[in-house]
């Protein structure tokens, strides 16, 4: 396996992926290739706040990615650079979980993210990846609170 950071000549696989993520959720999706024009765009407009980290079994097939968002904070005096990170859309194909490929890839984009300065990488999961992100030195915390619309 190899885990590296995705590229623009990526964007057809991540759109596939996305898509096959989201297939059950989204029963009035637009087809792989019209969403991979839309991810297109959006990654053209955001490529310095969100990154792709992406795992291959085999040359160039992409078999799981996780995205990075960073997000700058509001400077300090003596912290003028100041940044946080989070894990964002994490997806495995099925065929693959269970061999690792989803934790090295989170593990990627949070060191990465770290690599750059990020003071506290966070993540929102699902109930059953919580041991998962745990294990990887993710823990909950009472200060980082959220508010739900509505």
């Amino acid at each position: 396996m190899r885990i590296s950071q995705a590229g623009v000549d990526d964007v057809a696989d991540l759109a596939r992926l996305s898509w096959l993520d989201t297939l059950d959720e989204e029963p009035a999706q637009p087809s792989v290739a019209a969403f991979a024009a839309e991810l297109a765009a959006w990654w053209a407009a955001h490529q310095h706040s969100h990154l792709a980290f992406v795992a291959r079994l085999r040359r160039p097939e992409i078999v799981g990615v996780a995205w990075v968002a960073l997000v700058p904070r509001v400077p300090r005096p003596g912290a003028t650079g100041r940044l946080s990170a989070d894990i964002q859309s994490v997806f495995v194909l099925p065929e693959q979980r269970g061999q690792g490929i989803g934790s090295a890839l989170v593990q990627a984009a949070a060191e990465h993210a770290t690599r750059l300065g990020a003071l506290r990488v966070t993540v929102q999961s699902g109930r059953r990846a919580v041991p998962v992100y745990e294990r990887l030195g993710f823990a909950s915390s009472r200060q980082l609170l959220q508010r739900l619309p509505g």
